[in-house]
């Protein structure tokens, strides 16, 4: 329960991170590659921290769903 704990918080402080980055402007964020609405769209820049996202995220639900320690060293005691 704790590594899911861990897992969902630090999610959303990536999640939180590439929010702003997406909403906020930086210098190279590259054209605009689909219009949402007025002056809001995804830029080619945006592309790369949604790419970044999505491994984060991956990468913490794959670390939380895996068995732990002690988990595997029970499983080999009991043959």
């Amino acid at each position: 329960m704790l590594r899911w704990s861990c897992a969902l918080a630090a999610g959303a402080v990536v999640s939180g991170f590439a929010a702003l980055l997406i909403t906020g402007e930086y210098r190279n964020e590259g054209p605009v590659l689909l219009t949402l609405v007025g002056n809001h769209g995804v830029h080619a820049g945006d592309l790369f921290v949604l790419a970044g996202w999505a491994v984060a995220v991956l990468a913490l639900v794959l670390l939380a769903a895996a068995p732990g320690r002690l988990a595997g060293a029970e499983a080999r005691s009991r043959g």
